[in-house]
C-alpha cells in the first residue's frame, strides 16, 4: 500500500542529543578534541575563503606542494648550516608523513 502523507509532512528526523542540549546554550564544547582556530581580524573573508575557496588543509597541501617543487631546484651559493639543512629535511619529512597519511586514506 503506498504511504499517504499531507501537504508539508515529508519524512522528519530529529537526533536528540543530551549533550548538545545541555552545553550548546552556553556556548561550550564538549568531546575529546577541541579546536579553537583564535579569534580573525576579518572573519568574514575567513569564513568565505574556508566554504569557497579551501579549507586549511587544502591550503597547507598547496603551500607544501610549492615549497617541495621550490626545494628540489634550489641551489643555494654557499653550504647551508646544519639548523638549515635540518629544516629542509624536516619540512620534507613532514611532506612524506602527511602524504603517508593521505595515501592511506586514499585522498588526492
Amino acid at each position: 500500500m503506498p504511504a499517504f502523507r499531507l501537504p508539508l509532512s515529508g519524512n522528519v528526523t530529529q537526533s536528540i542529543n543530551p549533550w548538545t542540549m545541555l552545553f550548546n546554550p552556553v556556548g561550550s564544547q564538549v568531546g575529546l578534541v577541541n579546536i579553537d582556530l583564535g579569534q580573525s581580524s576579518q572573519p568574514e573573508v575567513e569564513q568565505e575563503v574556508l566554504t569557497d575557496v579551501a579549507s586549511y588543509g587544502k591550503q597547507i597541501g598547496r603551500i607544501e606542494d610549492a615549497l617541495i617543487v621550490l626545494l628540489d631546484h634550489f641551489n643555494p651559493g654557499r653550504s647551508l648550516t646544519v639548523q638549515e639543512q635540518q629544516a629542509i629535511d624536516g619540512l620534507r619529512d613532514l611532506v612524506s608523513e602527511v602524504q603517508k597519511v593521505k595515501h592511506r586514506h586514499k585522498v588526492g
